[in-house]
């Protein structure tokens, strides 16, 4: 039986493991104070049941997420068919002193180690306060045209994606 899209369970499927572990930049969508939207581009990781992003403290990012902390992330593909994941919920906010370690994770991932490294010595200078971001979903939707929705998809679209004949 196929899961409805908003179900948490969502996340242990192929598609959104694949996504949640590729080196892809996820897009994270709130409220400013003052009621805009906001969309930005961020990197994360994914601890197995929580999306983590780093922010320097004293940002308008953080200050808008304190005052509403309901969010949706998008984490997509954008050649072939599309594959997205989209998730929603409200964030916690931790503040610490110094380089946030999953902040470094995530350098040293999209750097490399020597590139990351040299970054992060950079940036760790007293009275560095980071922000941790973290996102424990409590709604999850998985688009995914080849396996979930391939009725949605009209076979030209798919043979011309590469997605099938």
């Amino acid at each position: 039986m196929s899961l409805p899209q908003g179900d948490v369970k969502l996340l242990e499927t192929p598609l959104a493991q694949r996504l949640l572990a590729a080196s892809l930049v996820a897009r994270l969508a709130y409220s400013s104070t003052d009621g805009t939207p906001r969309l930005i581009p961020v990197n994360f990781l994914w601890t197995g049941d929580e999306l983590v992003v780093g922010a320097f403290a004293g940002t308008y990012k953080i200050r808008d997420l304190s005052a509403r902390p309901d969010v949706a992330v998008c984490i997509d593909t954008a050649d072939g068919l599309p594959e997205v994941l989209m998730l929603r919920g409200k964030v916690t906010l931790t503040e610490v002193a110094g380089v946030l370690p999953e902040y470094a994770t995530i350098q040293r991932a999209g750097m490399g180690d020597e590139m990351g490294n040299a970054y992060l010595a950079a940036i760790d200078q007293p009275g560095l306060r980071m922000v941790r971001i973290g996102l424990r979903p409590s709604w999850v939707g998985v688009v995914d045209f080849q396996e979930r929705f391939p009725a949605r998809t009209p076979q030209p679209v798919r043979a011309a994606l590469g997605g099938g004949q």
